[in-house]
């Protein structure tokens, strides 16, 4: 009986080993599983931090481009005024030519005063004539050619040799081209 005790002694011995070793292997698979997890959330909180940095570039460059269009919006808020207040501005030109050479100095000093204070006010506003003399070269960006004519010198050949109209810009816009004569 005493080999049978032992026979079954040394059963539950290995019984008792193999689970062990069971256990083992258990903790090392669950030890792995741990890890995998924390690296799953440690990735997890990396992409939700990437996320959460790119979503507010964005709204940063949201916010700056509605300030801009804003801003932009103001600066050309009156711009349709402005153009319409040009054929006025043009008229008063005509007016102060026509009374320097026919009308009295008392007519031409109030003309003149009411011209230069509404010119004043509309240059606060942003508006600025197109400075544009005979000889300049001509630019597309700002000058608009109504004819050509024979250049009365070779160096006017291809330049501006006469202004018809001023031209304006408001703010650095461009609201009206500067009527011009080129020599051809």
């Amino acid at each position: 009986m005493k080999m049978e005790d032992n026979k079954d002694t040394n059963e539950d011995f290995s019984v008792a080993e193999e689970n062990m070793q069971d256990a083992a292997e258990e903790n090392k698979a669950q030890e792995t599983e741990n890890l995998t997890q924390e690296k799953s959330t440690e990735e997890l909180l990396a992409e939700e931090k990437d996320r959460y940095i790119r979503l507010f570039a964005e709204f940063e460059n949201y916010k700056k481009r509605t300030v801009k269009e804003r801003n932009e919006f103001f600066q050309y808020a009156h711009q349709e005024m402005m153009i319409s207040m040009l054929g006025v501005l043009d008229d008063f030109e005509r007016a102060l030519k026509e009374i320097s050479k026919n009308g009295n100095e008392a007519d031409l000093k109030g003309v003149e005063l009411i011209y230069q204070k509404f010119k004043s006010k509309l240059t606060e506003k942003g508006l600025k004539p197109i400075e544009v003399n005979a000889g300049d070269v001509f630019n597309v960006d700002l000058h608009e050619a109504i004819t050509s004519i024979p250049a009365p010198s070779e160096d006017l050949k291809g330049k501006i040799v006469d202004v018809v109209e001023t031209g304006y810009l408001l703010h650095d816009k461009v609201i009206r081209f500067a009527k011009v004569v080129t020599g051809s």
